[in-house]
């Protein structure tokens, strides 16, 4: 196997594992929707997907341009 098809397997194994760990991680945020359980604003829920939004087009913009990571905060 040469060096690039090792780069290329290494980058699908990696991409899969975070992928499915966002998507599961998503389902589990989804799980504070249930009001009998949580108390929440409109406005908190916003700000959540707000930053969850910018995450993701820093995330795409980062693999043509690379920022610095920020921490999510209210």
């Amino acid at each position: 196997m040469d060096k690039a098809q090792n780069k290329r397997d290494k980058f699908k194994q990696f991409a899969v594992k975070r992928t499915n760990n966002v998507l599961n991680q998503l389902r589990v945020l989804g799980n504070l929707s249930n009001r009998s359980a949580y108390e929440y604003t409109e406005e908190e829920v916003s700000k959540i997907f707000s930053e969850i939004d910018r995450a993701v087009k820093d995330a795409k913009s980062s693999f043509h341009f690379p920022k610095k990571n920020k921490e999510f905060k209210f």
